[in-house]
């Protein structure tokens, strides 16, 4: 059975026993993301889900930045591994958040399993985009963070912009579970609200090189949030490894089996190792 319990006003599922996978969705997601993530890891994995603040929308907007939502993943590990480190799951916004939360805290955090979300922080990353990626990522991007600046003034706007580029880039969460509150990761990012995302730590020079790393991303993109760069040394780094998946950005969800067969592979042997 599924138990619950609070941590800063966030509800945290917990499901399964073992050691503990904390995991992190993204835009525009729910903790409902990992469901069969959970089915597979369980029976030998304590897996450990919640909202990103804001995402819930039962709850009034909760936009944080980066240094409140390191604090709050923080406050939850120790909520529910206070003595052992943890394993990170991620994926989107979900890999930003974690990557930072990771780079801070890394006595706290064993390895990470990442989807979609690389290297974005790097110059390799950034020559390898064409002009078209380029402005492809910052129309949809800029798109979202307007929507968030209009959503306290016209809700349903900012809603039907939201759900409109969802449906748009192909995300298959239901428009009813999807609203402008949860946009301001690119608010962040485009217009420095909250702080803005400056000074987060250098994502290669961390996730392979200090902290083994299991990556995947898909295959059916028009553009990509690595560069050929980070998967090479990932490749090359003893504990590490990068999957393509024949998928688009929610891969869990296009290829449960095949991405959740790996997590938990790549997971045994970890374990079976220490």
């Amino acid at each position: 059975m599924t138990q619950t319990l609070t941590v800063q006003d966030i509800e945290v599922l917990i499901d399964g026993q073992g050691p503990t996978v904390v995991m992190l969705h993204g835009w525009p997601d729910s903790p409902a993301l990992w469901d069969e993530s959970v089915a597979a890891l369980r029976d030998g994995y304590r897996c450990v889900r919640f909202a990103l603040p804001g995402y819930d929308l039962g709850r009034p907007p909760r936009p944080v930045s980066v240094d409140q939502m390191c604090q709050l993943v923080a406050a939850i590990v120790d909520e529910v591994s206070p003595d052992q480190k943890v394993t990170l799951m991620l994926h989107d916004w979900g890999c930003f958040f974690g990557y930072e939360y990771a780079a801070r805290h890394t006595d706290r955090v064993s390895r990470v399993v990442a989807a979609d979300i690389g290297d974005t922080n790097t110059g390799a990353y950034l020559k390898s985009l064409t002009a078209k990626e380029k402005a492809m990522i910052a129309g949809y991007q800029l798109w979202l963070a307007v929507a968030w600046k209009l959503g306290p003034l016209l809700p349903g706007l900012a809603n039907r912009m939201t759900r409109w580029m969802a449906r748009t880039i192909g995300c298959r969460t239901p428009a009813a579970e999807i609203a402008w509150q949860m946009n301001y990761p690119y608010a962040m990012q485009w217009f420095g609200t909250l702080g803005g995302l400056r000074g987060v730590a250098r994502v290669d020079k961390v996730f392979g090189p200090t902290l083994p790393t299991l990556f995947f991303f898909g295959k059916r993109k028009p553009f990509m949030f690595h560069s050929a760069r980070w998967l090479a040394q990932l490749a090359t780094t003893p504990g590490s490894a990068a999957h393509g998946l024949d998928a688009g950005h929610w891969l869990m969800k296009q290829k449960p089996e095949q991405f959740n067969r790996t997590v938990r592979d790549w997971l045994d042997r970890a374990h079976a190792a220490t």
